[in-house]
């Protein structure tokens, strides 16, 4: 877990201080208020300062509501975050890339989600806004830590767009989407399982081959259509992307006539897959 932190807490810091800062990108959090402290101030505080200033209230704030069990690990975030951006402060040179905004947006999404992604498989945050919106929320229950954290962010964003203009806040929220879809697929992991549904009048001849041949379990579902008013036993089967083709085959073999549809499992648990104890060891 610790060695997660550190790699994505450098990771982080790279997308921020190489990408957004050098190309005026503002995609939320306390980096994002530290890019526009930065500009405000013409260069004159850096990064890593704010990035500490600010996390300081907090961190109180949250241990004296939670304890320092609360804050250890993210303790360690935000310390190693403000130590890489000093240290990245000024981007090598073929890593400047000022004048592309869209590859500096791109770049900037994809490190912080990576970064950002290891971090919270860690059970810890980066500080910053995510910390606010859990201070915010052990007080007001009601209100949802995602929404809160979104609404964070816009607001921060704002602001970079009435200082930088609207085209680097427009490519700030495309680095802010691509950076929570990579969270999300570090988090869980990248899809590679597919589910399928099979409708068939030889459901019974496709299951056997099924089991048969690939070793997985399928689930029949009563079903009817509408249109021809006959009742079938639809197939529910979940298997691996290598898995597809020999799902298909046995399908066209067995029912030429067959309906089928596969598409993406977003997160799969269970025997054959993730165990359920394993995926609980992956989130925050």
């Amino acid at each position: 877990e610790y060695i997660y932190i550190i790699i994505g807490s450098t990771l982080f810091a790279i997308g921020t201080a190489w990408f957004a800062d050098t190309a005026g990108l503002v995609p939320g959090g306390v980096s994002g208020i530290a890019i526009l402290i930065k500009k405000i101030s013409y260069n004159k505080i850096p990064l890593f300062i704010t990035n500490i200033i600010l996390n300081i209230p907090l961190f109180i704030i949250a241990y004296i509501q939670r304890g320092f069990s609360f804050i250890k690990k993210s303790l360690l975030g935000v310390i190693w975050i403000s130590v890489c951006l000093s240290i990245f402060g000024n981007p090598i040179s073929f890593f400047n890339l000022k004048n592309d905004i869209l590859l500096s947006s791109i770049m900037c999404g994809v490190l912080s989600g990576i970064g950002l992604g290891l971090i919270l498989k860690s059970k810890s945050t980066t500080g910053g806004t995510d910390m606010l919106a859990s201070i915010i929320k052990f007080k007001y229950i009601k209100f949802p830590i995602s929404q809160l954290i979104l609404i964070i962010d816009c607001i921060i964003i704002i602001f970079g767009i009435y200082i930088f203009g609207i085209i680097k806040g427009l490519y700030s929220i495309l680095s802010l989407y691509l950076c929570v879809k990579i969270i999300e697929n570090t988090v869980e992991g990248i899809s590679f399982t597919k589910t399928a549904f099979i409708i068939s009048k030889h459901s019974d001849k496709i299951s056997n081959e099924i089991f048969r041949l690939m070793n997985r379990g399928n689930t029949g579902i009563n079903v009817k259509g509408m249109f021809s008013k006959e009742n079938y036993t639809m197939l529910f089967v979940v298997c691996n992307i290598k898995e597809i083709s020999t799902l298909q085959n046995i399908v066209e073999e067995n029912d030429k006539n067959a309906f089928m549809i596969i598409y993406d499992a977003r997160l799969t648990l269970g025997n054959g897959f993730i165990d359920f104890d394993e995926y609980k060891n992956m989130l925050y």
